[in-house]
């Protein structure tokens, strides 16, 4: 790795040194990247589920259908606001701005990019970094689920607090298993730092496995694949997606938390979702997927991780883990609440401790070198873990015949039809038939007339 490329990495000296009118810039372009994601988000994500339904989904408002969630959130704007008369007035108005604000501020610590010129200042493309900045993207985690909790308690109905001790439930039994995949970053990265984080997943060292030098993988997505895979299944249950969305379960729940909520609070619910969903996608990208730096074969030009062009790679990363949110909703049927709750708890826990502790027996051989251990077992660990995930838990049974249903009926039931037979006539017309059938024989014409 050349030096130049070397000073292009961000470091926690280059922060709080930038000019009060540039760190407002920053905040106002982290706030706007979280609103216009969250716009095109929408749109983005009726159209690749339009595209898997054959359906064109929305195209009339706008190139494209570009301006049809700008006209949906107008329309909700002018949508009456009805307050219930059971509920909580102060805790009601403030729980979905909880939501946002939340799902916002964790946008602050993600690196966007490297150290770039603006107007003459050497800054990184960045609002903040702090030593514990992956400490601060899970307490916004944490602290949003206090904006669904309370929302559902606030609205002084049945089905809203079911549906927010639902997501309490959901989100802290899954902050576990996020918190843990985390922690296997720290160890490898050896910091805290999101911006040390992405400098550690540089490419260009060499490792050696087997007595043969190769290019060491730099992306922690491969060198801690079960972690990448848990983190990215915690964060799908996190934001209460599908196939995770049960607090909003609307076959179940109405609508979850958001029952009572019409208008613009509604909107600021739905807004913080999809803030999560492209912030979460962020976070993913910073810890797992090399941040801002090119992928292969990208990294062959030179300057691909220089200048604005990181940029590119990010928002690139991002809009695909995006896709991938919207392709398990496209696809995936909602779990219940137990097979949710067992997958947490029962598979994804356990797993993650026991791979965090080879993880640390990997770190403490000293005649190895670090990386090639860990691609040496991470990698067999993690297709293991798919296939534990996605591997049935039991053989499917046959489906009985008609006849081995009648023979398998208890003795002295009521003896119920084959299933494979049609729905039997009505009692009233079968009397109505029996009752006329004598007159229609007399008179020589067919009682199928009847």
């Amino acid at each position: 790795m050349s030096p130049s490329f070397l000073a292009q990495d961000p470091t926690l000296a280059d922060f709080g040194r930038d000019p009060w009118w540039l760190v407002l810039g920053k905040v106002v372009f982290a706030f706007a990247f979280g609103l216009l994601a969250t716009l095109l988000g929408v749109w983005f994500e009726r159209r690749v589920v339009g595209y898997m339904q054959v359906r064109p989904g929305p195209n009339q408002v706008g190139p494209f259908g570009l301006l049809q969630t700008l006209a949906d959130g107008l329309k909700m704007a002018f949508k009456e606001d009805i307050l219930p008369k059971a509920a909580d007035k102060v805790v009601y108005f403030f729980a979905p701005t909880i939501s946002v604000i939340c799902a916002v501020t964790a946008l602050s610590v993600v690196p966007f990019g490297p150290m770039v010129s603006i107007f003459g200042h050497h800054t990184p493309l960045q609002v903040t970094d702090v030593p514990v900045a992956v400490l601060l993207l899970l307490a916004c985690s944490s602290m949003g689920v206090y904006g669904i909790v309370l929302g559902g308690w606030a609205s002084g109905s049945t089905y809203p607090l079911l549906g927010g001790l639902r997501s309490s439930a959901q989100m802290i039994s899954y902050e576990v298993a996020m918190g843990l995949s985390i922690v296997a970053v720290f160890m490898t990265a050896g910091t805290m730092s999101t911006s040390g984080i992405v400098a550690a997943q540089g490419d260009g060292t060499q490792l050696t496995i087997w007595g043969q030098t190769i290019p060491a993988p730099g992306w922690y997505a491969i060198l801690l694949l079960p972690s990448f895979i848990i983190f990215f299944i915690a964060t799908v249950g996190e934001t209460n997606r599908a196939p995770f969305d049960l607090p909003e379960a609307e076959s179940e729940l109405v609508a979850g938390f958001m029952t009572e909520y019409s208008s613009l609070k509604f909107a600021l619910f739905m807004l913080s979702e999809y803030v999560a969903m492209v912030t979460m996608s962020a976070v993913t990208t910073t810890l797992f997927l090399g941040g801002w730096r090119a992928p292969w074969p990208i990294t062959i030009w030179e300057g691909a991780n220089s200048g604005w062009w990181p940029m590119l790679w990010f928002f690139g990363k991002v809009i695909a883990l995006v896709f991938v949110f919207v392709w398990l909703r496209g696809t995936l049927p909602r779990l219940r609440y137990d097979q949710f709750m067992r997958l947490g708890w029962k598979v994804l826990l356990p797993i993650n401790l026991v791979w965090i502790l080879v993880l640390s027996g990997l770190r403490s051989i000293e005649d190895w070198d670090t990386r090639g251990k860990v691609i040496a077992v991470g990698i067999p660990a993690g297709i293991l873990l798919i296939a534990t995930i996605f591997w049935p838990s039991r053989k499917p049974k046959p489906t009985p015949t008609t006849q081995e249903q009648v023979d398998n009926r208890p003795h002295g039931s009521f003896p119920l039809p084959p299933m494979d037979l049609q729905v039997p006539p009505s009692p009233r017309i079968t009397r109505v038939v029996a009752e006329r059938e004598p007159a229609n024989i007399v008179a020589g014409s067919d009682s199928r007339e009847v």
